[in-house]
């Protein structure tokens, strides 16, 4: 008993230094997604073939829910099965404010988020190349009154009919932005003012109280372990096995959830996990895009598809990483 007690102190002492950071992170992460609401959505909508790269420099920015915008693009057919994978691929999640928070240097999150984004774009061209090469890439129209029928948004059938068809599309990203927030217990005014201000605020507080709450999480479970198991003991496994460490990262990765990139992270920076596990995991960790492209996409076998072309680039890029001995 008294162990678990000391177990909690500490989860409690290490998390209550990172709330401050966290706070402020999430606080300029908002107010730029505030900023910036629609704009990319504009962006990677008309980028055409050049779409995995301009989708993974995207999706390396710190917008919440980015690559759930990319799966409602794809399932509406205005971008690419490359550009939404690049988007997954690059996506930062949770890992920004967990490394800010922690006072990590700048140099080695940019290395991480630029090995993101360069896997990305790179599977992204050579997927859209290989679709165009055998004839998979679609009709090259948008199907956006299909999606609207899928997600029973109200719109009536728009096809042919441009400006109505955008403006359709506009009301399903609306849709699919409130349900994700809505999963998060938060949501995103697009108005100025204090009103504006009033919800970047509050969305910054939940998600500082999220992810302090996984962190704490994390942290009293690892040290647990550390006390039952011993921290050599548990080294030595992770750096026996890094095979297996490689492919329990990126399928907890794949969970669309937070806590995913969160404890990943975590594990990382207290050298409990090597670079390339940590690569495969945070590769694999796209926040909720993979969630939102099953329900918006009604094909079943093209999802999995997609999923498992994720955990295959994410697990192999880990995979390389460690065999190269590449330190970040």
């Amino acid at each position: 008993m008294d162990l678990i007690i000391d177990v909690l102190k500490d989860g409690v002492h290490d998390t209550l230094q990172l709330i401050p950071f966290l706070f402020l992170t999430y606080l300029a992460m908002e107010a730029l997604e505030h900023s910036a609401s629609g704009k990319a959505e504009c962006i990677i909508a008309s980028a055409d073939k050049s779409g995995p790269i301009v989708g993974a420099l995207l999706g390396a920015l710190p917008q919440c829910g980015f690559s759930a915008m990319a799966a409602t693009l794809f399932s509406a057919r205005v971008i690419t099965v490359g550009t939404l994978i690049a988007v997954i691929l690059s996506t930062s999640d949770e890992m920004v404010p967990v490394f800010f928070a922690h006072g990590e240097p700048v140099g080695r999150l940019a290395a991480i988020i630029g090995l993101k984004v360069v896997v990305g774009l790179i599977v992204g061209l050579v997927i859209d190349a290989i679709m165009r090469a055998t004839h998979h890439e679609g009709d090259g129209h948008a199907h956006i009154h299909e999606l609207c029928e899928r997600a029973h948004c109200g719109c009536d059938d728009l096809e042919g009919e441009e400006p109505d068809a955008r403006e359709a599309l506009d009301h399903i990203l609306h849709d699919q932005d409130h349900t994700h927030e809505h999963a998060h217990t938060h949501d995103h005014a697009h108005g100025s003012g204090h009103g504006r201000w009033y919800h970047i605020l509050r969305s910054a507080l939940i998600h500082t109280v999220e992810v302090t709450f996984f962190i704490f999480v994390i942290s009293c479970a690892f040290g647990l372990v550390i006390e039952y198991v011993g921290e050599e003991q548990l080294g030595t496994f992770l750096g026996i096995h890094p095979v297996r460490a490689t492919l329990a990262s990126a399928l907890i990765g794949l969970i669309p959830n937070c806590g995913a990139s969160v404890a990943i992270t975590e594990l990382y920076l207290s050298g409990a996990l090597a670079t390339g596990p940590m690569v495969a995991g945070l590769l694999a960790s796209g926040g909720v895009g993979l969630l939102v492209l099953f329900r918006t996409n009604a094909n079943l076998r093209q999802n999995l598809q997609i999923l498992a072309v994720v955990y295959a680039v994410s697990v192999v890029s880990g995979l390389t990483v460690g065999a190269l001995g590449i330190i970040l």
